[in-house]
């Protein structure tokens, strides 16, 4: 141009009706967007937000977990530790069980062995001892190995050993058979000494038996015999003979080789009898019955079964005529009073 300039010309196309986009209604949809997109940025870092806290929390637990374990390691390590060493302690104790269990069994044979050679096995033993009254003392019979508290009778001839007496009626007869086996009442009254001490005096060598009686009008007699009682595995079997004395035997050939029996053992005699004997069908002589005042009683006193009273038959050739006073005692067969000092 004149004036220095350059002209330019242009020539725009034509729209066939096209039109311009809606500009604020892509401003709405950007807002829209925009405003969706905070919100989802808000709710992903909520979420990182929380991952976070439980990555936190898982953390503590695991953490808590370790120290757990730790401690549960410790227990057990104490506890392993408390159980071997009470596994050692009852080692050791055992071991000293062990050992004193041997030193009581050398001590129990050596204290038979001093008892065999130095205590008295019987009332005999203590006669020769220079004892002469009558009364109460302990034995040692070798067979048992204890001492054994017994009445000796050292004026009847001396160095007799009492194993049964009736007196009074105050010790009832009709028991057991574990209290016939060790033994009841009253050494200073009535008692029966036990068939497990009678076994281990008569098996100590040969042995005699003497039986005292007494009835209600104050006349003794006595019978001797040769005896002695087997283990209670053989029932306490009874093997008496050789029969002397002031009355007629009643006993060894009757009831020699007899079991003992009594009335919680099944036999019936000794149900009947109300006592422990060595009961064959039934009796002759039942020194161990019940207790009659006066001598002469009825069945019908104890019931209408048969005769139970403290009965030695020929002495009244009946078993309706109970005794006042009956003892029964052993002696070794060679005793000879004049042995003594």
């Amino acid at each position: 141009m004149e004036d220095g300039m350059c002209r330019l010309v242009a020539t725009l196309p034509q729209l066939d009706d096209r039109r311009c986009p809606d500009m604020f209604r892509c401003s709405d949809e950007v807002s829209y967007w925009l405003h969706e997109n905070e919100e989802r940025k808000r709710q992903i870092v909520a979420l990182k937000e929380t991952i976070s806290e439980l990555q936190e929390e898982l953390r503590n637990h695991r953490h808590r977990i370790k120290v757990l374990e730790l401690q549960q390691s410790e227990e057990r390590a104490h506890l392993n530790t408390s159980l071997e060493q009470r596994f050692h302690e009852l080692e050791l104790h055992y071991a000293e069980a062990t050992t004193l269990l041997h030193l009581q069994g050398s001590l129990i044979i050596d204290l038979q062995i001093l008892h065999a050679r130095n205590c008295p096995i019987d009332c005999a033993s203590i006669y020769y001892n220079g004892v002469r009254r009558s009364g109460f003392y302990s034995v040692v019979p070798s067979m048992a190995g204890m001492p054994l508290e017994v009445y000796c009778d050292m004026e009847t001839d001396g160095g007799w050993t009492v194993i049964q007496r009736r007196v009074d009626g105050s010790v009832s007869f009709d028991r057991s058979w574990r209290e016939y086996k060790d033994g009841f009442g009253d050494l200073h009254s009535e008692f029966w000494l036990g068939n497990d001490h009678i076994h281990d005096m008569t098996t100590q060598g040969r042995y005699s038996l003497r039986i005292d009686m007494e009835d209600w009008s104050n006349k003794h007699k006595h019978a001797t015999y040769q005896s002695f009682v087997e283990d209670e595995e053989h029932l306490y079997r009874l093997h008496v003979s050789g029969f002397s004395g002031t009355v007629q035997d009643s006993f060894s050939w009757y009831h020699d080789k007899q079991a003992f029996s009594t009335p919680d053992s099944g036999n019936i005699c000794a149900e009947i009898s109300h006592g422990g004997w060595w009961y064959n069908q039934c009796f002759y002589a039942n020194l161990n019955g019940v207790y009659y005042r006066g001598g002469h009683y009825t069945p019908k006193t104890r019931g209408p079964l048969g005769p139970d009273g403290i009965v030695w038959h020929s002495w009244k050739d009946s078993d309706y005529y109970s005794l006042r006073k009956v003892t029964m005692m052993i002696r070794p067969r060679s005793f000879r009073s004049r042995l003594s000092p």
